[in-house]
């Protein structure tokens, strides 16, 4: 019998913070960081976990779910992931998690798995354990570890944030449910082959009855290439911004407002999303 430390990595800015302050402040940790692909990933993602594991200077285990998203999906079919079903996460997330570390449970070892729920985010609730022997640890609220902290630290790392934040508010798949239509249309510009792909997904579905689109229930992805329906979205998003930062409480420590935040960074986090396991 052994103790395993086990950190989830998302290819998201939480959960790398986690991962640098835990190899900082817990060197004499052997802590084994993994990464469960979907094969639906967007190439950003992968691009920051090898920098982040150069500077952990430790490999980030992938773990494979063995069958990928289209066979869950004919599985399911074509019934497409959603808010409300999010099957997804079940079986290319949860599933191989628990697949990886039930050999370990059954040999009676105990794992910690560490996980980046931060000290400001009281609603979030994290992976719960049904085992005695899983104990699921969050360093972050335990050392008070806030949003402001996070940045702190990916700051002081030299690694900073996934590229994808400069347009897109989360990690997760390229087609994910939980995006903005302005992130749907950045997605279209920037990786249009996904796009496509996530239309053909929804044609799919539509063909076989499925009662969620990407959208919603009644929009579809082509809708989003009306260049008057792109500009409406983006002058909304705009104003939504502006109004949301001309809301926010004033810091009067801050040495000028040039200090206080900066409107492109507004939706930089999005904790509308319970995804936990893709998001963090």
């Amino acid at each position: 019998m052994a103790d395993r430390h086990v950190l989830g990595l998302s290819g998201g800015k939480d959960s790398a913070a986690l991962a640098i302050h835990m190899r900082e402040k817990h060197p004499e940790l052997d802590i084994t960081y993994f990464f469960t692909d979907t094969g639906k990933e967007l190439p950003e993602t992968h691009e920051f976990l090898s920098k982040l594991e150069g500077f952990l200077n430790k490999p980030i285990l992938r773990l494979n779910p063995g069958r990928d998203f289209d066979f869950w999906l004919r599985q399911f079919n074509y019934f497409l992931p959603s808010a409300r079903t999010r099957w997804c996460t079940t079986e290319l997330k949860l599933k191989p998690f628990r697949k990886w570390v039930t050999p370990w449970l059954d040999a009676g070892d105990t794992i910690y798995s560490y996980v980046a729920i931060r000290a400001d985010e009281e609603h979030r609730e994290g992976y719960t354990s049904n085992h005695e022997n899983l104990k699921v640890v969050y360093p972050f609220r335990d050392d008070s570890i806030d949003k402001a902290g996070v940045m702190e630290i990916l700051d002081g790392s030299g690694l900073g944030l996934p590229a994808y934040y400069e347009w897109r508010s989360r990690s997760g798949c390229t087609f994910c449910f939980f995006q903005r239509k302005i992130e749907w249309i950045e997605l279209m510009r920037r990786h249009p082959e996904a796009f496509e792909e996530a239309k053909r997904y929804e044609k799919q579905a539509i063909e076989n009855a499925s009662p969620f689109m990407w959208l919603g229930k009644d929009t579809p992805l082509e809708t989003l290439e009306n260049p008057k329906r792109i500009q409406k979205i983006e002058e909304d998003f705009r104003k939504r911004k502006e109004k949301d930062l001309a809301n926010r409480r004033i810091n009067p420590l801050a040495p000028s407002e040039d200090h206080l935040i900066n409107l492109d960074d507004l939706y930089l986090d999005d904790d509308e999303s319970p995804c936990l396991v893709c998001h963090k």
